[in-house]
């Protein structure tokens, strides 16, 4: 685990936010067990490795399903809900914690070249059509609205807001719109 990784890691995941309901369809939760399997299946030798081709073919075809772009490796804590993952794009590098909520056509990548990848904290909501742009922080318990495009930092449990995005509201603080 990277030092990158690690400063997300501090809440325990909610496992049951991400499990599938007998005779249910949902896609969202399809697609990240299949990543969950690969991921799981990668730390257990050759059995396992053989294991992960089938859940590679899962998750591209879940991925087909859901029109989304999330890689099979990437850094997502336990947790994740995607309750409708329709055009949902997640740098392989970006860091998620646990116990978040991305809804759909959310973009969480780069800026242009080196500018380097968001680092998400626990308990993050990301609204529909948002866009998280280079190396920024989103601190624990933020909210990012409807289709705010962030490009710097989110501090703790504050909403982030607009085209770029600002703060509307932050718990313990004083200021009442700051620039992000």
């Amino acid at each position: 685990m990277t030092k990158k990784q690690r400063s997300v890691a501090t809440a325990t995941p909610d496992w049951e936010r991400e499990k599938t309901i007998k005779g249910t369809y949902d896609p969202g939760k399809c697609l990240l067990a299949a990543i969950r399997r690969y991921q799981q299946y990668r730390q257990q030798g050759q059995v396992g490795f053989v294991l992960s081709k089938l859940a590679v073919i899962q998750h591209r075809f879940w991925s087909a399903v859901c029109a989304a772009d999330i890689p099979i490796n990437s850094h997502i804590g336990g947790g994740l809900m995607i309750p409708h993952p329709n055009g949902i794009v997640i740098h392989p590098e970006a860091v998620i914690g646990a116990n978040c909520l991305i809804m759909q056509q959310v973009t969480i990548g780069t800026a242009g070249n080196g500018s380097g990848t968001p680092v998400i904290d626990d308990y993050v909501n990301i609204g529909a059509g948002a866009k998280i742009l280079g190396g920024v922080h989103i601190g624990a318990h933020a909210r990012i609205g409807a289709n705010a495009v962030v490009i710097k930092d989110v501090p703790e449990r504050a909403t982030a807001v607009g085209i770029p995005a600002e703060i509307k509201f932050s718990e313990g603080t004083d200021t009442r719109e700051l620039h992000v």
